[in-house]
């Protein structure tokens, strides 16, 4: 495959480069679809795509520090500060010091943060649930595979692997 900077892949692509570039304009079509619905209820927030991912992530990591935060959002501090700052103010998020470490912040959802949360998950998890019945379950692996993959090296531990691990029966 040609790369478009002139520059070989360092290993051997297992694809034509039309099947790259279909596999790009999907996950592109992909993506927007999969944050259409997500988004329409933050907008009904004043929220976008940022608060959307902290909301995710402190419901998934109770007691989560801004640090940790941070390091998984890849923002700058001042835009976590700025979003969490909503969040917060209306009472979406509750922040509170870590006995242990006083300078350590932790975050956790409120009842309201745990509803919005649940809002938009459950759009998105209809939403790849019905790809997965299309597909059939064993493309459940292969696609966890491929989006590890896709993940920075660094980051893939972040990721539980148990969660993907097998099918629901």
């Amino acid at each position: 495959m040609d790369m478009p900077t002139g520059e070989s892949p360092a290993h051997p692509l297992p694809m034509t480069e039309a099947q790259a570039r279909e596999a790009i304009e999907l996950l592109f079509f992909a993506y927007r679809d999969f944050t259409g619905e997500p988004d329409a209820i933050l907008a009904d927030f004043g929220f976008g795509r940022a608060h959307h991912r902290v909301v995710y992530f402190v419901g998934r990591h109770p007691g989560i520090s801004v640090s940790e935060l941070l390091a998984i959002l890849k923002i700058t501090k001042q835009s976590l500060s700025r979003v969490l700052g909503q969040l917060i103010r209306e009472e979406f998020i509750a922040q509170r010091t870590d006995s242990g470490d006083r300078r350590r912040r932790c975050l956790s959802l409120t009842s309201k943060g745990q509803e919005l949360e649940r809002q938009l998950t459950q759009r998105q998890w209809t939403r790849i649930a019905r790809a997965y019945a299309l597909a059939g379950t064993d493309a459940i692996g292969g696609f966890t595979t491929v989006l590890r993959g896709i993940i920075n090296a660094e980051d893939r531990e972040r990721v539980p692997v148990a969660a993907t691990a097998s099918a629901p029966e």
